[in-house]
């Protein structure tokens, strides 16, 4: 009877895009892509999948403005009294951490590089660029060079979803990667060797300070290229 009741209330709710996309990013979190389909968000939502057609026309859309939405809701309210390194720094960390605590927005960035969520991101990072003094001819490439970064990273964070699902079935993150780095410890020496030369890093690592020095050594390239002092961006 509970069940009945909450799925009434729901109904009193006006149907609109946005309670669909919510709710869609609520399922996507519980059972991935794969479980994202109109029969279980209109289960989700009380109602039928045509109401839901009314408002989106497909999974791709949906998948979309999903990840639009989670990545609006992570970029860092102000930066406007930010140095432009610290600006571009917090969005990075801001995406890092949204595809981490939603792994499958990392599949939807690879696949819709030109669509919104991503061009949020392009559109931040190339104003802080412009800051920094990139000159315009350099300021594209510059943009893509951080871009493609965090898009690759996107996707990296999406496979550590998968080992998320893996530590859940019983194994924590430490006894996954002391596994891979004993495994690399273990590779032939004379095919790879500075593999099994860094296999100890792998063990010790941390994925956001090295997502962060990525970052740091991209601005570091950048600025010796192109910014007027070719020092280090503040």
């Amino acid at each position: 009877m509970a069940t009945r009741k909450r799925r009434a209330e729901r109904r009193e709710e006006p149907l609109s895009r946005e309670r669909i996309v919510e709710a869609a990013i609520e399922l996507l979190d519980v059972a991935g892509e794969s479980g994202l389909t109109f029969r279980a968000l209109a289960e989700r939502l009380a109602t039928g999948p045509g109401a839901i057609y009314w408002h989106v026309a497909g999974k791709d859309e949906l998948l979309n403005a999903a990840a639009d939405a989670v990545v609006a809701g992570a970029m860092p309210a102000d930066t406007a009294g930010a140095a432009p390194r610290e600006a571009i720094r917090a969005l990075a960390l801001a995406v890092f951490d949204a595809v981490d605590a939603h792994p499958w927005i990392g599949n939807d960035l690879s696949r819709a590089p030109a669509q919104s969520p991503m061009l949020r991101i392009f559109e931040h990072l190339g104003r802080q660029l412009q800051a920094l003094g990139v000159p315009r001819a350099a300021q594209f490439t510059a943009v893509s060079a951080l871009h493609s970064y965090i898009l690759g990273s996107g996707g990296q964070n999406a496979a550590n979803g998968r080992l998320r699902q893996f530590r859940d079935q019983g194994a924590n993150r430490t006894e996954f990667i002391d596994a891979a780095a004993a495994a690399w410890a273990d590779l032939d020496p004379d095919e790879y060797p500075f593999t099994r030369d860094v296999a100890d890093q792998l063990r010790e690592h941390d994925d956001r300070s090295e997502f962060l020095a990525g970052i740091d050594i991209i601005l570091a390239g950048i600025a010796a290229r192109w910014t007027p002092s070719g020092s280090a961006p503040s």
